[in-house]
Formats: C-alpha cells, sequence, structure tokens
C-alpha cells in the first residue's frame, strides 16, 4: 500500500495492490497497521457500506458528513470529485480522481464527496468512522464555480432530485460566513 498527498489538506490517494489469480484476483483493501506506518491518520472502522450501481453515468452527491470516509471500488470504476467544505483557506477547491478496484481514498470529515460510475456494474465501497447521522453540508453537483468537468453529458448523467437541489458554494459559502 502506498498513500499520497493531494491538492487538499489530509485528503490521501491509496495504491492498493491487485494480485491475479486463477479466479480472477484478490486485494487487501484495508489493513490499518499498512495505512498508518505509510502514512494515514488511525481510522477505526465503525461502519463498513457497499453500493451497487447497474449503470454508467448515474452521479451522487456533493456530501460532507460529519467523519471520515475510506472509499474503493470493488468492481467497476467511479469518477470522484471532492471539494473542501471546511472553514480553511483550501474552502471550495476542487479534486478530481479516477478510482478502479486498485485505488482507494481517505477522506477526512468536511470534504465534501461526490462520484460518477464510468462503466456499468460498479460496487463501490465506504468504510466510515462514526455511524450515519443526517448531519452533513451539501452542495450543488453541477455548480458552474466549481467547474467540475463530469465523464458524461449533463443530459447522460442519472442523479437524485434531493442531489439536484443541494445549494450552489456561494450559497454554502453565505450560511458559513
Amino acid at each position: 500500500m502506498k498513500v499520497h498527498q493531494t491538492g487538499i489538506p489530509g485528503v490521501l490517494r491509496i495504491e492498493l495492490e491487485v494480485q491475479p489469480n486463477d479466479d480472477g484476483w484478490f486485494k487487501e483493501s484495508f489493513h490499518a497497521g499498512k495505512l498508518a506506518a505509510a502514512g494515514m491518520p488511525r481510522f477505526d472502522v465503525v461502519q463498513h457500506n457497499v453500493l451497487s450501481l447497474a449503470e454508467a453515468g448515474i452521479i451522487r452527491g456533493i456530501h460532507a458528513e460529519p467523519w471520515d470516509k475510506y472509499l474503493s471500488p470493488s468492481a467497476g470504476r467511479v469518477f470522484v470529485a471532492l471539494v473542501d467544505l471546511r472553514d480553511i483557506e483550501t474552502f471550495g477547491q476542487v479534486a478530481t480522481f479516477e478510482l478502479g478496484p486498485s485505488q482507494a481514498l481517505y477522506v477526512p470529515r468536511g470534504v465534501g464527496n461526490s462520484f460518477c460510475t464510468l462503466v456499468p456494474h460498479t460496487t463501490y465501497n465506504f468504510l466510515v468512522n462514526e455511524h450515519w447521522s443526517p448531519e452533513r453540508i451539501t452542495v450543488d453537483l453541477l455548480d458552474p464555480e466549481l467547474g467540475i468537468d463530469w465523464p458524461f453529458p449533463r443530459e447522460q448523467l442519472s442523479y437524485t432530485e434531493r442531489d439536484a437541489a443541494n445549494p450552489s458554494l456561494a450559497d454554502v459559502r453565505k450560511q458559513r460566513a
């Protein structure tokens, strides 16, 4: 496992070793000791969520919850867009990544997470260090101020009405002021 810093403080990109075998492949998706030795902060997992998505172009987010997240697909590929929503100098900064089974991201609380499936039959794993609560900050996935270059045109994206109603980054900035 290799851990790399990104442009958003605290967000880590992790390279995982996928070992092919006669039946497919095996990966050690999360190993607290190896990740800590590679530079990831202590992460006490309390919940493991798995999301199965049937089609390409399914988009979710942008949500910043009051917990840290460890994200990795076990099948398929996702385009991930993160937005720093913490009250620090990098507020509003965006970073994007493409993840397959050999990559993971560590996302600290307060950083908004969103994703888009790149291929059908994607399975996405979320490990979190707090149990679910409704508390969160949300931002419009398609806010032009963010400048996220989603991998499909808007008319080909599938998103929820709830995500479509998220406030703009400017509105979130005003709420926090």
